[in-house]
């Protein structure tokens, strides 16, 4: 029999047997079925899945995609930290940054700057009822 067994393809396709047998019943996954009532997985339907499309370039080498192009409205600077305050369009970016990084980007206030963000994690705050 030609293809793959279901969990053979799952594996090379990298998500579970489950998420496929969920594709398969909503249409997503082309399968046939053997003469035990097993899916098969075609060589070319596998293929078609492991493609990704074309991800969102940044035109740059930086992995970030997250950024906001403003203006510096404010840079407070104590110790050996600092705090810029970008204005991007409707939102403020507010960052903390070394005085060394300030100092080196030579950015005072109404320069035009970008936010770059890349976290690992989000907050969230409950707004009021």
């Amino acid at each position: 029999m030609a293809g793959m067994t279901l969990g053979e393809a799952a594996k090379a396709i990298g998500v579970s047997a489950d998420t496929l047998r969920r594709w398969d019943r909503a249409g997503l996954l082309r399968t046939t079925r053997d003469a035990s009532n097993r899916r098969r997985v075609s060589d070319s339907e596998v293929r078609r899945l492991r493609s990704h499309p074309p991800r969102h370039e940044t035109g740059d080498s930086l992995s970030a995609r997250n950024r906001f192009p403003g203006v510096v409205r404010s840079i407070e600077v104590d110790g050996v930290m600092g705090i810029i305050e970008i204005e991007a369009g409707p939102f403020r970016v507010t960052a903390a940054v070394t005085r060394d990084a300030i100092e080196e980007l030579g950015l005072v206030e109404g320069d035009e700057a970008t936010a770059t963000v890349k976290a690992t994690s989000v907050m969230v705050q409950r707004t009021s009822r």
